[in-house]
């Protein structure tokens, strides 16, 4: 089927706006331009974000991801702020090609370039079999984190669905080196921050160690989430879900190889476009003290990992 480009690395199919527009009943004329009127009149209304000014595409798909529902994509674009006040670790003005550089002889990490035929992106980390230290996985993560940055502005899709490959690594490698919590933060962000929707998650591996890796992930996630993960000991079990013309070369598909895509997705991440948006997405943060105390606590208070306090007298 043909796609098409509406970026410089990332395609959709001919439907995949109106599809998603009809399944969120967003397709009447109108009513997309309206959500998102709202959507920023009401940003405009909240005393604690320190950035009022979120772009046309960015709302649009906060709104789509959370299945048309403008209350959820208030939540949603709330905890996001709420998360960079919180763990500012995780993001940054980072130029993915040089302050990365030593993350990509570890993994290849990136959005395939087409879409699938329900209109969800591939998202695929393949990793490679070499020494790293515990303290890289924070780079790993932050990656991620601007790699999403790029799709909420120049995407349209359903949500991910990701395939993690350790076909070629030492698993055990990398589970001793991973902190639980760091994981869960990670995921945090990523699901409940950027809005992300999780169609599956597909680890590749003949390791016995990677049930203990399952098991890492599921306690990151949600139950539903967590019931979602598969394990398969070969490459060629992803055929039997994901077409041939979407996957790379290296897993018997049609697409370019990884090293090339991940080569054209670092082109476009460290971009001067990219890296301004970075710094100037950097500043969606909060100001706890324009916010009720117990508001604070009641939403954000059981979430993951362990922070300094922030004064809301």
């Amino acid at each position: 089927m043909e796609f098409v480009p509406i970026d410089k690395i990332l395609q959709i199919r001919p439907d995949t706006i109106q599809s998603i527009q009809k399944m969120y009943n967003l397709d009447k004329p109108g009513s997309l331009k309206e959500a998102k009127r709202i959507m920023n009149e009401w940003i405009q209304k909240q005393p604690h974000f320190n950035k009022k000014d979120f772009g046309d595409s960015y709302l649009e798909l906060s709104i789509i991801l959370n299945k048309g529902s403008i209350e959820r994509a208030k939540s949603q674009l709330d905890k996001m702020c709420t998360i960079r006040t919180l763990m500012p670790d995780f993001f940054g003005k980072f130029n993915c090609k040089t302050d990365f550089e030593q993350l990509h002889e570890v993994a290849y990490s990136l959005f395939l370039p087409k879409i699938t035929d329900d209109h969800y992106r591939i998202f695929v980390s393949k990793f490679s079999d070499v020494d790293w230290e515990s303290p890289q996985a924070i780079y790993f993560f932050r990656h991620v984190a601007i790699m999403i940055e790029y799709v909420k502005v120049h995407d349209y899709m359903g949500g991910a669905i990701v395939i993690l490959d350790f076909s070629e690594a030492n698993v055990m490698n990398f589970l001793k080196k991973l902190s639980p919590v760091l994981v869960r933060q990670a995921m945090t962000i990523f699901m409940e921050g950027y809005g992300m929707r999780i169609k599956g998650i597909h680890i590749i591996s003949e390791s016995k160690f990677v049930e203990g890796f399952v098991m890492l992930l599921k306690q990151a996630v949600s139950a539903k989430v967590g019931n979602r993960i598969n394990v398969y000991r070969s490459v060629k079990d992803l055929h039997d879900f994901i077409p041939k013309a979407i996957l790379p070369e290296e897993y018997g598909g049609e697409e370019r190889s990884l090293k090339t895509l991940l080569e054209e997705s670092l082109d476009a991440l460290s971009s001067e476009e990219h890296l301004s948006y970075l710094e100037e997405m950097n500043k969606a943060t909060t100001n706890e003290s324009c916010r009720p105390k117990d508001q604070f606590v009641e939403q954000y208070g059981g979430m993951p990992g362990t922070f300094r306090f922030l004064s809301v007298d």
